[in-house]
């Protein structure tokens, strides 16, 4: 299912001569538009009734006149019209988009409300009978539908777009409401009513007098990207309409409490610890509209929910561990169907913004706004989304230096463990996959790794696809089984299990389970990975595994088409020069050879970059133990076993020498470090057995 894309265009405007003007009215956009006066409690005798929610926990309030949403926070608007009036950056590009959309252009995105938005700053006219005229056409289009008893245009792709349509509907008709007809009003919330009626009684929805019943794609799935855009729309209806609309507090109590309270907020707290999304760094990125959720709602009832589940503030720093030292890319997790490259995008930035609003004397806030600054993105690239700068500015947060910020990061929830020698451009990257297998935008990848040194040395072979969603496992670098030439498939299951984990200045080493992620398939006896960082540029990777007769075992690994083209000589393989050379040693198993496969000479879905296929037909042979350098790191490497231990002699090119030796049968590993960098030292740096727990990284360097 396809991530949330920019609402349907309105349809351009027509208001004549009058719209030249507009230019000189936003100029001078200093007329007094105030908000204040008492704020009642609603929903009374819903909070008396509250079972097994506690009252406590429902405490809201909306404004029982127009305009309600956004109401309560005076101050943010405040903010806004001196933005206005002072001709700044972000509101001087916000006014332009709205007003080019309002002259005659045609501008990607652009939602009507907008530029409601402007009119109830500003409170000129031609704000509001722009907003009104595109909202209505909208809506008449969908009514004509509805009278000949088909669908309206909103049930699309299961309803995907109803957080935007209806959505728009809401806001606009709560910043305008005063200048609409009754009949529009009545016709809005008829329409509006429908389509969220819909969504939370899928198999019984309607449009006029025929039943068209859908699936309920993720109507109960908080963990989903759609589930956000049914919330939106049903929070903003409810919000909007309170005491005009019979239906809008079953939308409140509906959005409140039946969803946010007795399903999200539950299922974060137990399944996302540590924040980010399941659904991989791409659809990841709609839970964006979810902060903004929380954060206006605070901001029209003064309830705070922001602090409900730790995931919230959590995802700050999960979403910066998730960008390469370059901050131009992500870690590719997941499906990446808007863009499959990864790049960090407008969405990203409205995603830290969104944090960042949410939490604004957060330390980590401070970082995020260093990282923005120095990221490929520092302004929103996109017209449509200039009102994400206009609203989050972030100059009310403290910068922070990104160098107080650990350099590894565990988001237990999602599986994702991140690690970078530094934050600074030039720094080695890695990212360990080891979590849950539970979103249908996940991709069969537990236990794969992804490389980026100035530039990706390893990366996911779906980044060369064109569709950003192809699943299997031969696009990972990760061991694989093949049984009759068929690949076997990880499945929904208990996943991989991180089993230890630890971290410090010298290393970060951890082993995970992968045996589950295959949901008992009797192919896959066992799978398990450990991985171990030698700071800053080096990795050696250990693979216990055992199959069925009949199986083959599949070290594989995905170059970019950016990589230069990988030559092997026996076990050695090198790609590159200079920081993006990449050296692997393959020191077991022994006579195996790796083959080198141009992706586009499959002729499947991947247009370019090598895979690499180290394959074993002894379905329960020797565990695989590569060593990799980055950058020229390793000097030689030559394994060195012991009763019961496979392991490798690594002699770096700053002159430390490493032993790692891992159990045959078993995990856990030691290790041995000496030197200190520079010539000749020979300082025991570390010597002992890796921990075989998992210990959580600080958040903080310092």
């Amino acid at each position: 299912m396809k991530s949330p894309a920019p609402a349907v265009r309105p349809p351009r405007s027509r208001l004549g001569r009058r719209a030249a003007l507009i230019a000189t009215v936003l100029v001078a956009a200093g007329l007094a538009w105030r908000f204040g006066g008492a704020v009642p409690a609603v929903g009374a005798e819903l909070v008396s009734k509250l079972t097994p929610v506690d009252a406590r926990l429902v405490n809201y309030r909306v404004s029982p006149t127009h305009p309600r949403i956004l109401r309560a926070d005076d101050p943010g608007l405040a903010r806004l019209k001196t933005q206005l009036e002072g001709n700044e950056a972000a509101a001087r590009r916000f006014r332009d988009v709205v007003t080019a959309q309002m002259t005659g252009a045609d501008v990607y995105g652009f939602e009507p409300w907008y530029a409601a938005l402007m009119f109830r700053l500003t409170g000129e006219p031609l704000y509001a009978a722009y907003a009104i005229q595109a909202t209505d056409a909208s809506v008449a289009a969908e009514e004509m539908l509805i009278a000949q008893d088909m669908r309206a245009v909103v049930s699309g792709d299961s309803y995907l777009e109803v957080g935007r349509v209806v959505g728009n509907v809401a806001l606009v008709y709560d910043w305008c409401y005063d200048r609409l007809t009754p009949a529009q009003r009545s016709r809005w919330l008829t329409y509006s009513n429908n389509s969220v009626k819909n969504i939370w009684n899928h198999r019984s929805a309607s449009w006029g007098a025929k039943t068209y019943p859908w699936t309920g794609w993720s109507v109960d799935n908080p963990s989903n990207n759609y589930y956000y855009s049914f919330l939106r729309a049903t929070m903003l209806l409810g919000l909007a309409s309170l005491g005009e609309n019979d239906q809008a507090q079953t939308w409140l109590d509906t959005f409140r409490i039946a969803k946010l309270e007795k399903q999200l907020f539950p299922t974060f707290k137990r399944d996302l610890e540590g924040g980010g999304s399941r659904e991989g760094t791409g659809y990841g990125t709609a839970m964006r509209g979810l902060f903004q959720m929380l954060d206006w709602w605070e901001r029209s009832t003064g309830e705070r929910l922001a602090e409900r589940a730790p995931h919230t503030l959590a995802s700050m720093a999960h979403m910066m561990h998730s960008t390469v030292p370059t901050l131009d890319r992500l870690a590719p997790t997941g499906d990446h169907a808007r863009d499959s490259s990864a790049a960090l995008f407008d969405y990203h930035r409205d995603y830290l913004l969104e944090l960042m609003a949410l939490f604004p004397k957060e330390r980590m806030s401070g970082m995020a706004k260093t990282f923005l600054a120095s990221s490929s993105v520092p302004v929103m690239k996109q017209g449509f989304n200039a009102y994400i700068d206009f609203l989050y500015g972030d100059s009310h947060v403290q910068a922070q230096p990104l160098s107080d910020l650990s350099t590894t990061y565990w988001g237990a929830g999602t599986g994702q463990l991140m690690m970078r020698s530094a934050w600074k451009p030039t720094a080695t990257y890695a990212n360990f996959i080891c979590g849950p297998l539970t979103e249908s935008h996940a991709h069969r990848d537990q236990g794969s790794f992804v490389l980026h040194r100035g530039g990706w040395l390893l990366n996911d072979a779906n980044m060369q696809s064109s569709s950003g969603i192809e699943q299997g496992e031969e696009m990972h670098n990760l061991l694989r089984f093949e049984m009759a030439g068929v690949p076997v498939k990880q499945r929904n299951g208990d996943g991989c299990k991180l089993t230890a984990l630890t971290d410090n200045a010298l290393f970060t080493y951890a082993s995970a389970r992968i045996t589950g992620a295959y949901d008992g398939r009797v192919v896959v006896q066992k799978a398990e990975r450990e991985f171990l960082f030698i700071k800053p540029d080096t990795f050696v990777v250990l693979d216990r595994s055992a199959a069925a007769p009949g199986a083959r075992r599949i070290w594989t690994l995905n170059l970019p088409p950016s990589a230069t083209p990988p030559v092997t000589v026996g076990d050695h393989l090198r790609s590159g020069d200079a920081a993006k050379r990449l050296d692997i040693d393959r020191l077991s198993p022994p006579g195996i050879v790796s083959e080198v496969i141009p992706w586009r000479s499959l002729g499947g879905a991947i247009q370019g970059g090598w895979r690499i296929d180290a394959t074993d037909k002894n379905a329960s042979g020797e565990p695989f133990l590569h060593v990799i350098g980055t950058g020229g790191s390793v000097a030689s490497a030559a394994r060195v076993d012991a009763p019961g231990q496979i392991g490798a002699r690594v002699r770096l090119a700053d002159g430390r020498e490493a032993v790692v030796r891992f159990g045959l049968d078993v995990p856990g590993a030691s290790l041995s470090l000496i030197g200190n960098g520079l010539e000749g030292d020979k300082t025991v740096m570390f010597n002992a057995n890796l921990p075989n727990t998992v210990q959580v990284p600080a958040l903080y360097a310092r």
